[in-house]
């Protein structure tokens, strides 16, 4: 299944919105994965990663 997530990250004193889709077997995954690629690319801790939507994409 693939999911869209949208929300918004913590970058120093700015703050970025983002648009991710991934393709993963269920919700819970498609948040993990999103927490560990947005962390791992910008340093950033769950904390500064705030999550607006998950939809799953047909």
């Amino acid at each position: 299944m693939k999911y869209a997530i949208d929300g918004w990250m913590i970058l120093g004193k700015e703050q970025r919105k983002f648009h991710k889709e991934v393709e993963v077997e269920n919700q819970k995954r498609a948040l993990e994965k999103v927490y560990a690629e947005l962390g791992s690319n910008h340093r950033l801790h769950r904390k500064e990663i705030k999550i607006e939507s998950v939809k799953e994409v047909a």
